[in-house]
């Protein structure tokens, strides 16, 4: 139960903050508005302020901002001089960027506050002590605790962790002694790396490095708040990159997998919970942007060589093209969610 509140809070905040950019940005531009709505299906209360409806549907995944001038099946819709389809191409794109714009600034927001309220992890100068040791990876079952401090690799003195981490990522299914100092004992601990689930060409033991924390002012907080959102996303999108290359295995989550990931971060706390939060925003503005059809991002592309060409591609045919892309996001969904169910099977 406790999943299920946390993950309908989670992405009711990312979809209606992402849809109430579209809704800010098309008012500014002096689009109506005639509904914003968070969930799909029957309406179970709303109240309207002006021309808008605010509503709440019965299915909560889900959101939209009905804007006038975008239903090519009704011509009194599309002859609304305060259409949609009425405004200028920057006008458009602006009011498209906007949703994606939103949840990116949300990442920031909630990663800015984190920082100010609870600090910052920075990694221990010279340390080669373990901060977690990651469950089900090979550091748990050779007996590795948070706190151990690695101070040989095969007999080689290690004497910072990137030191180490350059040592272990070689060693991919190779047999290997560590010595490690705990509570002034040495002990010597056989493990065996396995490959990098974001990298598999190297070597992979499930630990991290033991971190301090800093408390920050909060400008610097909005500021690291910053640094660390384009990081994510940057990091997101060179594994994108690399899948479309082909030089990574596809590694794609639907909702039930991110659903399982929530409740994981649940259980940890609320700073988990707010982290993989901002983390998910940042990636469903990126996401957002891809020019796919039926996201932001095509529609993007159809307004670029509209303002290329000089006309716009009729309303039917983009129509047409974004529910082809909509049935193949259905269909990608639909299979990524079966592979999450298997995986979560095994894995129980």
């Amino acid at each position: 139960m406790l999943t299920l509140i946390v993950s309908i809070f989670v992405f009711g905040l990312l979809i209606m903050v992402h849809e109430f950019g579209h809704f800010l940005a098309a008012k500014r531009v002096g689009v109506r508005v005639s509904e914003l709505a968070f969930g799909f299906g029957p309406k179970i209360i709303g109240f309207r302020v002006g021309e808008t409806e605010y509503n709440l549907r019965l299915f909560p995944l889900g959101g939209f901002a009905r804007m006038a001038g975008t239903n090519p099946d009704d011509p009194e819709d599309m002859n609304d001089p305060r259409g949609f389809n009425r405004r200028g191409v920057a006008q458009r794109m602006w009011v498209i960027v906007a949703g994606p714009a939103m949840n990116f600034a949300l990442a920031v927001v909630i990663f800015a506050a984190l920082f100010a309220a609870y600090g910052v992890a920075e990694a221990v100068p010279g340390s080669t002590a373990i901060g977690e040791v990651i469950p089900g990876f090979p550091a748990e079952a050779a007996g590795l605790q948070k706190g151990d401090r690695i101070t040989a690799v095969e007999g080689v003195a290690i004497n910072d962790w990137d030191q180490l981490v350059a040592v272990i990522q070689k060693k991919t299914g190779h047999v290997v002694q560590l010595t490690v100092e705990r509570a002034g004992r040495t002990l010597n601990l056989r493990v065996t790396p396995v490959p990098n689930p974001n990298d598999k060409e190297h070597g992979f033991l499930g630990v991290s490095r033991e971190v301090a924390v800093r408390k920050e002012s909060l400008p610097a907080a909005v500021k690291d708040g910053i640094v660390q959102t384009v990081s994510i996303t940057i990091l997101w999108l060179k594994g994108l990159v690399m899948m479309l290359m082909r030089r990574a295995s596809p590694d794609l989550t639907g909702p039930v997998g991110i659903t399982q990931m929530i409740g994981q971060a649940a259980q940890a706390g609320l700073f988990s919970v707010a982290s993989f939060a901002a983390a998910l925003s940042a990636n469903l503005g990126l996401w957002n942007l891809l020019p796919i059809p039926a996201l932001d991002g095509s529609r993007l592309v159809f307004l670029g060589f509209e303002k290329l060409r000089g006309r716009p591609v009729s309303p039917e045919k983009e129509n047409f093209i974004h529910l082809l892309g909509f049935a193949f996001l259905i269909v990608l969904i639909l299979i990524v969610t079966y592979h999450d169910i298997l995986r979560i099977r095994m894995s129980s």
